[in-house]
């Protein structure tokens, strides 16, 4: 029988995000994200490749991004309501870790096994923050993939985007649970 981590198990089980939007300060300091950081470094990467990176957004830099992504989002001439929450997601988050996708050419291992290994960085990221008593989100948007954006305010190269952008602070609610998939319905048992 293998061994049983339950508390493990019981956290993957129960874990919830906290939506950004209710997320405030304070945030994680330098240490606690460096943690966050390494589980996100542990996921799995075919060959060791590193098709991912990080850029930590704190303080300054978040009012900073927020104000480009408002600037890009009235110049693509977005509704004033998708400007406003695209800027807030920035302006009003505590901390935010964009994981950066950044695969390479490699003989043996496509792309898109790269630009999985960030996804699950993403994640390992997120459930660390849970972990860690934090509250946390994942998200993406239209943010994530605009390159004159990223290139202004992350400084990305046109090979990459944002994986996801994992918001991080304290967290002012405990939402309730959503309704989760239906186990059977998405799942064949194929035994022979």
């Amino acid at each position: 029988m293998p061994d049983h981590n339950a508390v493990a198990l019981e956290f993957l089980l129960t874990r919830r995000s906290r939506p950004a939007k209710t997320l405030v300060q304070p945030a994680p300091d330098r240490a606690a994200i460096a943690v966050m950081l390494q589980a996100g470094a542990r996921s799995p990467d075919h060959k060791i490749l590193e098709p991912w990176r990080f850029i930590v957004l704190q303080d300054a830099s978040l009012a900073r991004v927020a104000g480009q992504v408002e600037a890009r989002a009235i110049a693509l001439d977005k509704p004033q309501a998708e400007v406003e929450k695209s800027r807030n997601s920035f302006a009003n988050a505590p901390a935010s870790i964009a994981v950066i996708a950044s695969p390479t050419p490699h003989e043996t291992v496509p792309e898109v096994e790269q630009i999985l290994s960030a996804g699950a960085v993403c994640l390992a990221v997120l459930n660390a923050a849970l972990a860690s008593g934090w509250g946390a989100n994942w998200v993406s948007g239209w943010m994530a993939f605009d390159k004159p954006l990223l290139a202004q305010a992350l400084d990305l190269q046109a090979h990459e985007f944002v994986a996801g952008f994992i918001h991080i602070g304290t967290q002012s609610i405990i939402p309730a649970d959503r309704k989760r998939p239906d186990i059977d319905a998405l799942t064949d048992w194929i035994e022979v």
